[in-house]
């Protein structure tokens, strides 16, 4: 294919992924995490719940699933007992099937590539490690580089900023990802790895829901970074 082809990206197309839920299988490890932190505070938060809100920024996510008050009495802690518990289990956390295949075709495809994660600086590497991709993102955005977590789109802004990207599709697996993406003008590809359905990511807004990265390997993705321009 020629640089002009229209099937090419365009110079400064963007893919920024999540990373949790959307290119390693932590979704559920994260839960139990909080899960566990919860009880240990002993406040009482179903694990369905927590699960629910796996996907926002830590400092939301304790208000999401069990009020203000909560927050202001454990937050802190809580999440300090989160990210000791996720330490622990962080060893079982594997890439999700098709994710490093998927970032190696994007890239050969000629797509500026990024990360962009509410998650701690320390778990996105050590999920960029084990997919062994690291060197094809231009830009690797966490908690650490935005003042508000999703949904809020501070850090997916801030990965299309650092990247040099002009437009931009996401990919996530969760209604979070759909929401800051949408605030970033940017259609969002998602995956059902999270947990969410895909009845629930399309109302959510999502751009097209697969059940596997695996399904996307050979999706029109000039067309997905179109969509939301």
């Amino acid at each position: 294919m020629s640089p002009a082809d229209p099937a090419r990206p365009a110079p400064g197309d963007t893919v920024i992924f999540d990373v949790d839920g959307t290119l390693v299988d932590s979704t559920y490890h994260h839960a139990l995490a909080w899960h566990r932190a919860f009880k240990e505070c002993s406040v009482d938060v179903p694990l369905w719940r927590v699960h629910r809100a796996v996907g926002m920024g830590g400092d939301r996510l304790v208000t999401a699933v069990a009020g203000e008050e909560v927050e202001q009495q454990h937050g802190d802690r809580l999440r300090e007992l989160w990210e000791a518990g996720y330490d622990e289990l962080l060893p079982e956390v594997d890439p999700l099937p098709g994710a490093a295949e998927l970032v190696r075709r994007l890239h050969g495809q000629g797509f500026v590539l990024a990360v962009g994660s509410s998650g701690k600086p320390k778990y996105t590497d050590a999920a960029l490690d084990s997919l062994g991709v690291r060197d094809l993102f231009a830009a690797v955005t966490t908690s650490e580089d935005a003042q508000e977590s999703k949904p809020a789109a501070d850090i997916l802004r801030a990965a299309l900023e650092s990247a040099g990207g002009s437009r931009a599709v996401v990919v996530g697996d969760t209604p979070y990802d759909v929401e800051a993406a949408s605030s970033l003008g940017a259609a969002c590809v998602t995956v059902r790895t999270g947990g969410f359905g895909a009845e629930e990511l399309e109302a959510a807004g999502a751009a097209h829901v697969a059940d596997s990265l695996e399904d996307l390997h050979d999706a029109d993705w000039v067309a997905f970074v179109a969509r939301g321009a």
